[in-house]
């Protein structure tokens, strides 16, 4: 789609001209991919700033964990070398063709884009906050901010960004990738947008993790130090999102709460080594 009211379009190069350029103005924005940006109307945008010029490394891999750029493509996820401990390599793959795109579009399509959009099915969203991923943040000051992804996307395309702030990095710790991981997800259409999507992941020192995303407008993540049982974690769902359910052309609320609950209950059966 063509964006017939921007006038301006910016390359930088380095951070302090990425300040200049992205100072606040709502008549402003970043881009990188662009996939969802060109893809709806967008009359209050005057001006873009292209974030690919910065010259960003995809991502980093280090004994701490990955680091993944913004402006690092969704289809190069599938390239990160993984250390041998790091069990939740399969969760990379299943949460990349979670997005409802073409692989050209996941070639272009960026990890900043998909998590700043703030869509509940948002997939590199569900792999973030399903290992644990923190963003990092720069502001138009020069500062630096470092917030959990389940807490940077606060609702349905809202997120924790203030204005000229730019996602620079998701932190995916190594503590997380050695864990163990179980998926399920749904939609109506067998190529249809994410309606229920729910990660399990048991860590070696026997810590259990929930990630709800897709059927609830943010994600919501459960904790325990051992694995819960089945009805307890259940509830604990139910607790949570507390009737909170996403209502869209999508899915309905009633549909999406039966089927994270029955997820629920099967990740923590298939990682306890119990039915699933």
């Amino acid at each position: 789609m063509d964006l017939s009211t921007v006038t301006e379009f910016l390359t930088v190069t380095d951070a302090a001209a990425l300040r200049r350029a992205h100072d606040g103005d709502p008549a402003t924005a970043v881009v990188a991919g662009g996939t969802w940006l060109f893809s709806v109307p967008q009359p209050h945008l005057r001006t873009l700033v292209d974030l690919t010029t910065l010259g960003w490394e995809p991502f980093t891999v280090s004994a701490a964990g990955i680091d993944l750029a913004a402006t690092c493509p969704v289809a190069s996820l599938e390239s990160v070398p993984f250390a041998a401990d790091w069990q939740a390599r399969p969760l990379v793959r299943q949460c990349v063709r979670a997005l409802l795109a073409s692989f050209k579009v996941r070639s272009v399509a960026t990890v900043g884009g998909n998590v700043c959009a703030a869509l509940p099915a948002g997939a590199v969203t569900s792999l973030a906050v399903a290992l644990d991923g923190v963003a990092e943040l720069w502001d138009r000051d020069g500062g630096i901010r470092r917030l959990p992804v389940e807490e940077f996307v606060t609702g349905d395309r809202t997120t924790a960004l203030a204005p000229g702030e730019v996602l620079r990095t998701i932190h995916l710790p190594a503590t997380a990738l050695r864990g163990t991981t179980a998926f399920r997800r749904t939609s109506l259409a067998r190529l249809g947008r994410s309606a229920t999507l729910v990660v399990g992941r048991r860590d070696p020192d026997g810590g259990f993790v929930l990630a709800v995303t897709a059927s609830t407008p943010r994600p919501h993540v459960l904790r325990y130090r051992e694995v819960p049982a089945p009805d307890r974690l259940v509830a604990d769902v139910e607790e949570r999102v507390a009737g909170r359910w996403f209502d869209d052309v999508h899915g309905a609320p009633d549909w999406r709460r039966a089927t994270t609950l029955r997820f629920a209950a099967e990740v923590v059966g298939e990682l306890s080594g119990g039915p699933s």
